[in-house]
């Protein structure tokens, strides 16, 4: 079985490899047909990555990275070849090629000759063995291009936020090293003396506590930023176990959910808003909003935000950026619920590129149909609401049931 176990790992090994040949070749068909088609050189390749990822069932936004990984593997053919024997994994090619980009062709190949003159020379070490003989390899080539990254990468300094279990979060800033070391530095003293004064929390609590205060500028944390939070009323006044939904992190629990809904201002100094929210029943379907004009009103973006969640794009769950019409206005496609969804902005910039297309889908719940330049389809349905009936449940209602419900949710 253990053989077994690393055949198999040797086959991972080897169809990535020939992923990545297959990608550089289709990238080179989709350039010679667009230069066929009369599109400047500087457009050439658009949306190739994005059809690319979409094949792989990764988000769009990623593919330039998988393609990149691609070109930079065929560029290096003693990496590569390990890479398809199995001595190498996809990640740790990776790890290989990301420090190595800034080099030009000629350098990345000399170090891929350095490291890797025999196939086996990395074979058995880990992610950071590896990572610093490439790092120390690269620097010798050219340590002007390594120091120039260097500072380059200061501009990609950013904050995000992505779920953790048990309804936690995790809060990463990407800070300059002297930045990052100052932070957190500053966080460990001030829990160390709180910990002295006889404070009980733990002093990583603290750090998280004295955080969260420093930036919202409240004690305890949250104060005039309004949270969307999506729930029945059945949760909410009922005390059912239907779980919510706050966008921007994913599903809470109904205890939890109504803990932040029901909770004196004077606990937190939360500034709370009820903004009801009525779906069909059976399907769960939002209400549909309608607009004459050209860009979607505050409301009518509200809309599309609570009920697409993330990007609509299938396999891509970045935050919704732009709100997009499916059928293009220029085509005469309405300002409608209906007819918009949310897309992050490299997905909306990839679906105006030629080639590509959308349309809206009848069903239960809002689906968009997006077709790439190679014919392929993808669909995206938007995601369920809280108290929406699973797929196959018995749980529905009548047609005078559904008029009813539609009828107390019109203004």
């Amino acid at each position: 079985m253990i053989d077994q176990i690393r055949g198999l790992e040797d086959l991972k090994s080897l169809a990535g490899a020939r992923q990545a040949d297959t990608a550089v070749a289709f990238d080179l068909s989709q350039r010679r047909e667009q230069a066929v088609a009369g599109v400047p050189a500087d457009g050439q390749g658009a949306g190739v990555a994005a059809q690319i990822a979409l094949a792989r069932r990764e988000p769009p936004a990623r593919g330039s990275r998988l393609l990149g990984l691609a070109k930079a593997l065929t560029g290096m053919p003693h990496t590569f070849e390990a890479f398809r024997a199995g001595l190498l994994n996809e990640w740790r090619a990776t790890l290989i090629v990301k420090d190595t980009i800034c080099l030009s062709a000629q350098d990345r190949a000399a170090v891929d000759e350095e490291l890797a003159a025999d196939t086996g020379a990395l074979d058995g070490l880990g992610d950071k063995a590896i990572t610093a003989a490439v790092r120390a390899a690269a620097y010798r080539r050219d340590p002007a291009s390594v120091a120039k990254r260097a500072s380059r990468a200061v501009a990609g300094r950013c904050v995000s936020l992505r779920p953790a279990p048990d309804t936690m979060t995790y809060l990463t800033a990407l800070l300059p090293a002297a930045q990052g070391v100052a932070a957190y530095a500053a966080l460990c003293r001030d829990a160390d003396t709180a910990r002295s004064g006889g404070d009980d929390r733990s002093r990583g609590q603290v750090m998280a506590d004295t955080l969260v205060e420093r930036v919202t500028g409240t004690p305890g944390g949250i104060s005039g930023v309004q949270i969307q939070l999506v729930m029945t009323d059945r949760t909410l006044l009922h005390a059912d176990t239907e779980p919510a939904r706050l966008p921007g992190y994913g599903t809470i629990p109904a205890e939890q959910a109504r803990n932040i809904a029901l909770t004196a201002p004077g606990d937190n100094d939360l500034n709370l808003w009820v903004r009801r929210l009525h779906t069909a029943p059976g399907t769960g379907e939002l209400v549909a909003m309608d607009s004459t004009a050209r860009l979607f009103p505050a409301a009518l973006k509200r809309f599309l935000q609570i009920r697409d969640n993330t990007c609509r794009t299938p396999y891509c769950d970045a935050p919704i950026r732009h709100h997009d019409h499916v059928t293009a206005w220029h085509h005469r496609g309405p300002t409608t619920a209906g007819n918009g969804q949310g897309l992050c902005e490299a997905c909306n910039h990839t679906k105006e590129t030629p080639g590509w297309a959308a349309q809206t889908i009848p069903g239960p719940r809002h689906t968009v149909a997006t077709t790439t330049p190679t014919g392929h389809t993808y669909h995206s349905t938007a995601p369920p609401l809280p108290g929406t009936p699973p797929a196959g449940s018995a749980r529905s209602c009548s047609s005078q049931e559904r008029r009813l419900a539609l009828a107390r949710a019109t203004p």
